[in-house]
């Protein structure tokens, strides 16, 4: 197995493990795919963690064995295997932290890009979409997401010129949300993890949803959505629970139903 899933405390955590530099090929993607499903479906799960099990690498994209011995329509297949699983991301409705400690090159940032939220690790590493050394673009949907995430011109001089830019830069750039310092990186990253997943988590589905989704339709098309995800959400116990503990005040206890 080349990703370790395990749930504590209604966090799950999604960690990458193929030596040496988490470099996937199609049976990962496959695994990683699942592990978003396991996210998705189990109610234990409030909130997901993506990692690596190697402080040195995140994920450096594609395993170039697995281009060099593809026919295209193999390619063909194995890029939409790989927008799938980062799509499924963005399609579950619970939150994702990216836990990004170690170089985080190609794939391996559209997968971060993917997540709700990217928190780095301070340290001498990269953070870049390299593609284009290899006569490729981005195909894990970075042409997409980056420009959306930073200045478009930002974007595409990363693309086009494949230099990647080290923590402290992509933090200014934007397109990580918070810089820790490596000593205290795990814990913080469990801190937040641990906050979200004890707040009302269907409502921050939710929130995800009309956000993604909304902005991708038109102004009328995404109030249509949030109000019909706040009507659902009018019916859960969560917002009773929010609504007695308001009127007592005292801390919501909230389960996520």
């Amino acid at each position: 197995m080349s990703i370790e899933f395990s749930v504590k405390n209604g966090i799950g955590v999604i960690a990458f493990n193929r030596p040496p530099a988490n470099a996937y090929d199609h049976a990962m993607l496959g695994e990683l795919t699942a592990a978003v499903h396991k996210v998705a479906e189990d109610p234990a799960v409030r909130v997901a963690v993506v990692r690596s099990a190697n402080p040195k690498f995140f994920c450096t994209g594609a395993d170039i064995t697995t281009l060099q011995n593809s026919t295209r329509a193999q390619f063909a297949n194995f890029l939409t295997i790989a927008q799938e699983a980062v799509d499924a991301i963005g399609r579950t409705p619970k939150l994702f932290i990216a836990a990004i400690q170690g170089h985080c090159i190609g794939g391996g940032l559209e997968i971060a890009l993917g997540c709700d939220f990217r928190w780095a690790a301070t340290g001498k590493y990269r953070l870049g979409l390299a593609e284009v050394n290899l006569g490729l673009s981005p195909g894990m949907g970075g042409t997409q997401r980056l420009p959306r995430l930073i200045p478009r011109s930002k974007a595409l001089q990363m693309m086009v010129t494949g230099d990647p830019v080290g923590p402290e830069e992509a933090l200014a750039l934007g397109i990580v949300d918070k810089l820790v310092a490596a000593e205290n990186f795990d814990a913080e990253v469990m801190a937040f993890a641990q906050k979200l997943a004890a707040g009302p988590t269907m409502a921050q589905g939710y929130i995800k949803l009309s956000v993604n989704n909304g902005l991708e339709t038109s102004l009328a098309q995404g109030l249509a959505m949030e109000r019909a995800h706040q009507n659902q959400l009018f019916a859960s116990e969560d917002v009773a629970e929010g609504i007695k503990a308001f009127q007592e005040k005292r801390p919501a206890r909230f389960t996520g139903k």
